[in-house]
């Protein structure tokens, strides 16, 4: 791992609005090519996490650096101009658009050809380029997922960020999903996500965080943490 990752949020406290804080000296990172995941229980406080990266919630103390430059400051909007890829968890797609149609809403803030970049997102979602002409609602859990990855990856960002990209999907089309997120980060481009499906998550992992009342618990590789008796015996069911 390098001395300076590519995405870090520095020690951030934080939370929404006037309300208490969430997270706690809480620091998230990851480096090109890696996959870095959040895990920890209900209420831990890991998609507010990755909200406080994207600027979803403030940071009230601590920082935000995206490839050496403080971002503490900027919007989301902003953020994904600088290279910010971000699939949330719900309302990732638009239902009455087209697949291919949706692709092309990711490409929005390009002024480029967007072909080539569409026709690297079929190849890692071939489902979705037999259905391209499809609504993106009619599609199933995983598909839909699919979609919001690609939509995501149209920006070209620098760093792929997905809340719970598995959720409410069969445990055959979760893996499938994280063969893809692998695919991905072996191209060089960094991922980090938020799940619920810990062990799972941990074994495709470079860097793992659990996350405990918005702190810090556990922080380490995947493989790592998979083999610490603590971890497993709190967070993994033994």
């Amino acid at each position: 791992m390098s001395a300076q990752p590519f995405l870090i949020g520095e020690a951030m406290t934080g939370g929404y609005g006037r309300g208490p804080d969430i997270l706690h000296d809480c620091t998230i990172a990851v480096n090109p090519g890696e996959i870095a995941v959040i895990v920890g229980p209900n209420g831990a406080g890991k998609s507010t996490a990755m909200k406080a990266l994207f600027g979803m919630l403030e940071v009230r103390s601590g920082r935000v650096l995206l490839d050496g430059d403080d971002i503490t400051a900027l919007s989301p909007q902003d953020r994904v101009r600088r290279g910010m890829g971000f699939v949330p968890q719900v309302n990732n797609i638009f239902p009455s658009m087209t697949v291919e149609e949706n692709l092309e809403m990711g490409g929005f803030i390009r002024d480029d050809d967007l072909s080539d970049t569409m026709s690297n997102i079929y190849d890692l979602f071939p489902i979705l380029k037999e259905k391209r002409y499809q609504a993106a609602g009619e599609l199933s859990g995983g598909q839909r997922q699919q979609v919001a990855v690609g939509r995501a990856l149209m920006t070209k960002p620098k760093v792929l960020m997905l809340d719970e990209p598995t959720a409410g999907v069969s445990p055959i089309v979760m893996d499938e999903l994280f063969d893809r997120i692998i695919e991905i980060a072996r191209t060089g481009l960094p991922v980090l996500m938020v799940e619920q499906n810990a062990r799972q998550a941990l074994g495709i992992a470079d860097r793992a965080f659990v996350l405990v009342q918005g702190r810090n618990a556990h922080t380490g590789t995947g493989q790592a943490l998979l083999a610490d008796p603590e971890v497993r015996q709190s967070f993994l069911g033994g």
